[in-house]
């Protein structure tokens, strides 16, 4: 028995709660439970338990053994001074000591259903990709979208932090914060920090005087990126070289420390081209983030990033070396993927930020409007019959797989409180 098994059990009251008494043989009724308390002190606050007719209020303490009491040194302090109930899994101690006569005890070793044992230790002892696979859909379909909604809010939550940490980096400035993000999402997963160090390392208040020659946003871009620094044949990227000189020497940058990776990776994805995308995206918007608050149909979002690199790139993928005409579209894919990896964390933050739910509300409706992910993660789900329909479905399956089933969290999923109640919350052990 794991203590955070019996605080589970006893937070569900998955145990048989017919003619409970106390160690000392008091009758006992469990009025509340308590709240669980995810913090330091007593396991649940707010309890309401009525012995032999009188009701205590108060917390309650739970150990897998009585004796954890001592162990833990609860006897001298402050913090367990109104315990009303102490519930263990069992009894070690043989003599009614001072703790024992001040405070009821409640044993439940005797009343929990061994199949909840049993699918427990199922769960903590599979080594498969998903723990219960075996017991899966286990949830309802409606149980399903609830809990999938809870994993898609968990998910942008968590990322919301790191927006905050950057719009505190830049000085409370969105468009900054969203500059950086976007940068990161051209990135790609090989490349993201590199990226998102590039944008860091141009302010969009440079950028924003140069928007109009695209020529030099792909000069600052590229020059930063340490992509312009070989001995060149082709005018465009010497021109490329003399604009960035003069540039970095006007604004005195300083390059990042790294050039991009370019290891076993398809033409497509290659930094030269994410980079002269993103080039071109902010040469043909303007206050990029504030649009993005005011789009409210798919189309015009899909729209406002839908652009193609500049004449030179339709024959290059790399500098210096001609390849056959190829104009080089922000695809639909990759469109869908800032949304999921940038527009829709930086709308949440900011829904955060200003207290806003209709941002909060618009960044899940974005997920629910564009196509699901197909990864390996996806995968695995589906191979499980745990299908997406869109890419709230993905990113609260990826949010599952790595928040929950990687960590073995099965007592806080919804899927495993499913699989661990029983079927007669009042059924009798055997």
């Amino acid at each position: 028995m794991k203590e955070s098994l019996l605080q589970f059990i006893w937070r569900f009251q998955y145990f048989n709660r017919q003619e409970l008494f106390t160690e000392s043989g008091d009758s006992i009724i469990i009025i509340k439970q308590g709240l669980f308390n995810e913090h330091q002190g007593p396991d649940f606050l707010e309890a309401a338990i009525k012995i032999n007719n009188i009701v205590f209020v108060g917390n309650i303490e739970l150990h897998v053994f009585a004796s954890d009491w001592h162990k833990h040194n609860h006897t001298s302090d402050k913090n367990y001074s109104n315990i009303i109930l102490h519930v263990v899994w069992e009894n070690d101690i043989s003599i009614k000591d001072e703790y024992q006569q001040q405070i009821p005890t409640l044993v439940l070793q005797n009343r929990v259903a061994k199949i909840l044992l049993q699918h427990y230790e199922k769960l903590m002892n599979n080594h498969s990709t998903i723990a219960c696979q075996s017991f899966l859909p286990a949830l309802s379909e409606i149980a399903w979208l609830s809990w999938k909604e809870r994993l898609v809010a968990e998910r942008l939550q968590a990322k919301s932090l790191k927006v905050l940490s950057l719009l505190k980096q830049s000085n409370y400035h969105w468009e900054e914060v969203f500059w950086w993000m976007l940068a990161n999402n051209f990135g790609i997963k090989v490349n993201a920090e590199i990226f998102e160090q590039i944008a860091q390392s141009i302010s969009i208040n440079i950028l924003a005087k140069h928007k109009n020659q695209i020529h030099q946003i792909e000069a600052l871009l590229f020059g930063q990126a340490n992509l312009l620094d070989d001995d060149f044949k082709e005018k465009y990227p010497l021109m490329l070289q003399h604009e960035y000189k003069f540039l970095q020497k006007k604004y005195s940058l300083k390059k990042i420390n790294v050039k991009p990776f370019f290891l076993r990776m398809r033409p497509a994805n290659f930094p030269t081209i994410r980079l002269a995308q993103l080039a071109i995206l902010v040469h043909q918007s303007s206050h990029l983030f504030s649009n993005v608050k005011k789009i409210t149909s798919k189309h015009d979002l899909q729209k406002l990033f839908d652009v193609t690199c500049n004449d030179y790139w339709h024959y290059h993928y790399l500098f210096d070396e001609i390849t056959a005409y190829q104009p080089k579209h922000l695809g639909k894919k990759m469109v869908e993927n800032i949304v999921i990896n940038t527009i829709s964390p930086v709308l949440f933050a900011y829904g955060v930020y200003t207290n806003d739910q209709l941002y909060k509300d618009k960044a899940i409706l974005w997920l629910n409007e564009i196509s699901a992910e197909r990864n390996t993660i996806i995968n695995a789900w589906q191979q499980m019959k745990i299908y997406s329909k869109n890419a709230m479905d993905s990113q609260a399956l990826i949010e599952l797989k790595n928040n929950y089933c990687n960590q073995k969290k099965c007592l806080q999923c919804a899927i495993g409180n499913k699989i661990l109640k029983p079927t007669n919350e009042n059924e009798h052990p055997t």
